[in-house]
């Protein structure tokens, strides 16, 4: 299938600079690996999503690009790295991410910690968003993440519930969702974001549950994108959708009660995650949630 024209994507200058800083540190991050479409935009900003814990992933998605294998030990010296490198760029909104980890006890939780508190001693005004895989639902997992009091935790949803054995074969719909409830139960002082992808066959009826579901899973930010084939050995697009199919969802998200809701052709988990946090963003709206809460009731 052709890109339609509101998918195109145009080089910008800066790009070198930054993957040389990131070299230097010896750092991967998930716009390189996972080929976004908003790189060259984001690392001329300068921003940048590190992706720690390696780049093999003991999981093998269809829709991501992210090499699987067997990943190598954690790099002790990673937390420090990217807090030198989220320094030296002067960031002050860092996004921190991963490749899942089922071979750790943990699932690489104690090093999302340690990042989180590397960051904070050499950065103390910079905020920091954890993007995390589900670290197989265990509790315990999440609450040594959140301990370590990122200002937003991230679990993207990704696709529709029947999606899931094509999408994330690994994955499970229902221990994602327990994911981002247990996040807002052990930190409720912490925004709770979470994403999913529209192009990959999903139905709008499949696309309302799921917006119903985050809503009841605390989820507070979401973002909404254009699912783009990364390599031909990823699925295939089912269907490119119109900028106006995003921009109601938007809408609907809204009025549903979250509290930000980005939605766009190319939006993307961890782009412009600093714009929105600081969007000072209104309350939930209870009446939304309480006819969500009945509904899962009935």
């Amino acid at each position: 299938m052709r890109l339609p024209e509101w998918i195109r994507t145009t080089h910008v200058p800066g790009l070198h600079e930054t993957r040389s800083l990131l070299r230097r540190h010896r750092l991967a991050t998930v716009c390189e690996e996972a080929r976004c479409p908003n790189m060259g935009r984001c690392f001329a900003r300068p921003t940048a999503a590190f992706m720690i814990l390696g780049s093999a992933c003991t999981r093998n998605c269809g829709f991501c690009s992210v090499v699987s294998g067997h990943p190598e030990p954690p790099d002790e010296k990673e937390p420090d790295n990217v807090a030198a490198a989220a320094a030296e760029l002067g960031l002050r909104y860092v996004v921190v991410t991963s490749v899942t980890r089922d071979d750790l006890a943990d699932g690489g939780a104690r090093h999302f910690s340690r990042t989180i508190e590397a960051i904070r001693q050499r950065l103390p005004a910079t905020k920091v968003e954890v993007l995390t895989p589900d670290f197989k639902g265990r509790r315990e997992a999440l609450r040594t993440v959140l301990q370590a009091g990122p200002d937003v935790f991230n679990h993207n949803m990704e696709t529709v519930e029947r999606l899931y054995p094509a999408v994330r074969p690994a994955a499970d719909y229902r221990r994602s969702l327990r994911v981002l409830r247990a996040a807002k139960d052990l930190a409720p002082h912490i925004f709770i974001k979470s994403g999913f992808m529209l192009g990959l066959g999903e139905t709008p009826d499949e696309v309302g549950r799921l917006l119903q579901d985050l809503l009841k899973a605390g989820c507070d930010f979401l973002t909404i994108g254009q699912y783009l084939q990364p390599t031909r050995k990823n699925l295939p697009v089912v269907e490119y959708m119109r900028p106006e199919v995003f921009e109601d969802l938007r809408k609907r998200a809204r009025a549903m009660g979250f509290r930000f809701a980005a939605s766009g052709p190319m939006v993307r988990s961890s782009m412009n995650a600093d714009e929105m946090y600081n969007c000072n963003p209104g309350p939930k709206q209870p009446a939304a949630t309480e006819r969500a809460s009945e509904e899962e009731d009935a």
